[in-house]
């Protein structure tokens, strides 16, 4: 074992849209040290190097004692988003150019005559087709013309893309032209990224294989020239272990291979805030959570059941209607199955064309912020009605590293909400509260029952800088009992990056009736699988602990699939699984009808870091710091304010009541109880 994989420091960072949050753990002792600092958006490594130099300094901890540093970004999600990828060209089967324009003709909004869907990534003049064509096994019925496929790249690169995706038709069967493409790639321009659907995404449906392998090309040189600056900057300021990347699915990978598919990346935070919930959760011995994920940006929620989270292939990025299902680009990627439910801390609130209250989906960022960051910001957000609510204390926000500006908040709140309404400040900063929680709470709750949960059975687990303000308040709307509050809520999901392990998704489409299936073909796929899965987490520097394997089926004539684990590759055994999902889904199922097998995940996993929550924590002191005057039940009233690193437990702490900490502030209302459990989490009942 090499000098730096002894050394005792782990560092996860996640960078959010509004702040980049850190967390140190000394592995010696399981001491957790928490940083924030603003996101730079202009530059997003710079508030990744500057938060870990100004954690290594204020507690002493010298570079080269750091073992690795493992980090999570919503850089690739934005360049989706905010369109900031690079000009790419797309290659197709001829005929099929329009693919990603007509997409699968389903209206996300029936009766909205204006519905918008998003524009493709790669407009029509930069999508070229080129003769070949694939049958649905794989053979060749028409062979690739190499010369017009070499014209067709020479006219990409004469337009002056810089990255080239490749899907052809049934290529996940039979990758041989789609490799032949990458070479001819090569030949012509090989200054430019080339990305293929049979590498990245090797399963059935072509739109969203098509969509995944562009949005992965339109990304990767943006995101490779980020993670060589934040690897120089790392270097340069010390540091010398690996740097490892957050995966949507709730797993983590070397650079390299992080490198490749950036598109894997697209929801790395969030999964990051899932793993720390599991870990929260287990510490409180509840395996049923709802993880209430309340950032800067947006709010999201994720199922956990019997401590695993739910997981899904299918996901959506750069929605025009932000709620609506259908309404984005699709992608084919492993991700934990979370859904966005509202707004974030610095989400934009407003009074629309009807006179009501409206809040996001537009933020204020980091850059100017909220009004009372006091950077310029002049538009009202939903943590400057917190402040005007007496919910956060202006000295203490970031432990008194940020000062907040109440009266740029009030203003910001009186003429943008309160003279339109009508209403007072504090009475217009009550109605954007109240309007969160109750959108946060209906999504969350919708999300459940399409799950086949109820939702009254979970325990929330807030996380998020804003997740514990709103938490108590959306639990009593959605009938939840139970809150457990970790400490240091406000940097979970950099917690979460350090209880992840090194592990790596693999798909692969098969599709053939379950009664045809050939298990010895069936066996040799996924050892091969397995091998390229253990070879990846290799990279890593651990070893393979765990092989998971999923399939996706469906009864014949379905066009939507369902995923279940399977331990035993029978026939029989097979079809129990599928039909033990699609029971827990719809109630029934149907014995009658065939099935089939549609594609193939095989998961391989390093061994899971398991953490302390409780170690190397000694709180003593005197946890009151007074009281403060906070809005409950249509007044203000004396709440105590408590400092969250002194309690102990068994302390009690009744509502109305103020926890505070540097990441985050807990807000107990009256009728509320917390207890601080062994392992400092408040467990909170909600009467």
């Amino acid at each position: 074992m090499t000098a730096q994989a002894m050394s005792p420091w782990r560092i996860g960072v996640d960078i959010g849209g509004t702040f980049t949050d850190l967390v140190m753990l000394d592995t010696r002792d399981g001491r957790l040290l928490n940083g924030k600092v603003l996101t730079t958006p202009h530059a997003p490594e710079q508030a990744v190097l500057d938060g870990i130099t100004g954690l290594l300094t204020q507690h002493g901890v010298a570079p080269d004692q750091v073992r690795h540093v493992i980090h999570g970004t919503t850089l690739v999600a934005n360049a989706l988003i905010e369109r900031r990828g690079v000009p790419t060209g797309f290659l197709t089967t001829r005929g099929f150019r329009d693919v990603q324009e007509i997409g699968t003709e389903l209206r996300h909004d029936t009766y909205d005559l204006f519905m918008r869907r998003p524009d493709p990534l790669v407009p029509r003049r930069l999508r070229l087709d080129v003769p070949e064509r694939l049958a649905p096994d794989g053979s060749v019925r028409e062979a690739l013309d190499e010369a017009a496929a070499r014209a067709a790249i020479r006219a990409l690169r004469d337009a002056g893309v810089q990255a080239i995706a490749a899907c052809l038709l049934h290529a996940f069967v039979n990758p041989a032209h789609e490799r032949r493409l990458a070479e001819l790639a090569a030949e012509e321009a090989p200054e430019l990224a080339v990305c293929l659907s049979a590498e990245l995404v090797p399963e059935i449906g072509e739109y969203e294989r098509g969509s995944t392998t562009i949005a992965n090309a339109y990304v990767l040189p943006v995101f490779a020239r980020y993670l060589a600056r934040l690897d120089e900057g790392l270097r340069a300021a010390g540091l010398k272990g690996p740097l490892f990347l957050m995966l949507s699915d709730g797993g983590t990978v070397a650079r390299d291979v992080a490198a490749r598919h950036p598109i894997r990346l697209v929801q790395s935070g969030p999964a990051g805030g899932v793993q720390a919930a599991r870990v929260i959760g287990e510490s409180a011995k509840a395996p049923d959570i709802l993880c209430f994920d309340m950032g800067g940006t947006t709010a999201k929620a994720a199922l956990i059941d019997a401590g695993q989270p739910a997981r899904s292939l299918d996901f959506e990025v750069a929605r025009t209607d932000r709620f609506r299902r259908g309404s984005g680009l699709p992608l084919k990627v492993p991700v934990v199955e979370m859904i966005e439910i509202g707004a974030g801390g610095g989400s934009v609130a407003r009074v629309d064309a009807l006179g009501l209250v409206k809040v996001g989906p537009d933020s204020s960022g980091s850059d100017p912020g909220p009004a009372c960051y006091g950077l310029g910001g002049r538009e009202p957000t939903v943590t400057d009605c917190d402040l005007l609510l007496g919910y956060l204390a202006p000295g203490s926000f970031l432990g008194g590293a940020m000062k907040l500006d109440v009266a740029a908040a009030e203003a910001a709140v009186r003429d943008r909400l309160g003279m339109p309404l009508g209403l007072s400040p504090v009475e217009a900063a009550w109605a954007v509260h109240e309007t969160v929680n109750t959108a946060m709470a209906q999504a969350a709750a919708i999300h459940a029952l399409e799950k086949a949960r109820r939702i009254e059975g979970y325990t929330l687990v807030p996380i998020g800088g804003a997740g514990p303000v709103h938490a108590v308040e959306v639990a009593r709307k959605l009938g939840i009992a139970t809150l457990v509050v970790p400490a240091g809520a406000g940097v979970a999901s950099a917690f979460g990056f350090l209880a992840a392990p090194i592990s790596f998704a693999l798909l692969r489409g098969l599709v053939a009736p379950l009664a045809t299936l050939d298990l010895d073909a069936l066996r040799a796929m996924l050892a091969e699988m397995e091998a390229e899965g253990r070879a990846l987490v290799a990279q890593a520097g651990v070893d393979a602990a765990e092989t998971r394997v999923r399939v996706a089926m469906r009864y014949a004539g379905q066009g939507y699939q369902v995923e279940a684990d399977v331990a035993t590759l029978d026939r029989d055994a097979i079809r129990s699984a599928f039909e033990a999902e699609y029971r827990r889904l719809y109630g029934r199922t149907e014995p009658a009808l065939p099935v089939e097998c549609v594609g193939w995940r095989v998961t391989v996993s390093g061994p899971t870091p398991r953490l302390d929550l409780a170690a190397a924590s000694s709180p003593s002191g005197t946890a009151s710091r007074g009281t403060r005057a906070a809005y409950f039940g249509g007044r203000f009233v004396e709440a105590a304010v408590l400092d969250r690193a002194v309690l102990k437990p068994g302390d009690v702490v009744t509502g109305p009541a103020l926890v505070e900490e540097r990441e985050s502030t807990l807000v107990i209302p009256p009728g509320a109880r917390a207890t601080c459990d062994a392992p400092l989490n408040l467990v909170v009942e909600v009467r």
